[in-house]
């Protein structure tokens, strides 16, 4: 399986971005309204200029204990962010987020953002497979 059919299979459509220039307050907010754990930072929706995730909060928060006062462009894991392309197959990017330590992928197609998968996504697909491969031989073995 391809990280784009992933993609595909997401319910909500588009990538939820933030500006650098946003606050932490707007971002917890925009966090807890969109029940996710990360989001990319953008200034135009497409372009890529970092991550930055409620690990990235909590850590400045243990930091400096003013991480309320920042900006996300204060806080974001910038520069050099991993991310993935649609081509990828879902277990080598499963292997690179473990050996990675993290749990949220851009997805980029062409260098132009195209989605974000979480290690929770990639997980439940590959639970799904594991159980349909299970129901077609359960299904086999009892017409047998």
């Amino acid at each position: 399986m391809r990280i784009g059919e992933i993609l595909a299979s997401k319910p909500q459509a588009g990538v939820v971005t933030i500006g650098p220039e946003a606050g932490v307050r707007e971002l917890l907010a925009a966090l807890a309204e969109h029940n996710v754990g990360a989001l990319v930072v953008s200034v135009d929706g497409q372009t890529l200029l970092g991550i930055v995730s409620e690990r990235d909060v909590v850590r400045h928060l243990h930091h400096d204990g003013t991480v309320v006062h920042n900006n996300v462009g204060a806080i974001m894991t910038g520069g050099d962010v991993h991310t993935c392309a649609p081509d990828d197959d879902l277990d080598e990017v499963m292997s690179r987020m473990t050996e990675l330590r993290v749990r949220h992928l851009p997805v980029l197609g062409d260098g132009t953002l195209v989605g974000i998968v979480s290690i929770g996504d990639l997980v439940k697909h590959k639970i799904d497979a594991l159980q349909f491969e299970r129901d077609q031989l359960d299904s086999y073995v009892s017409q047998g």
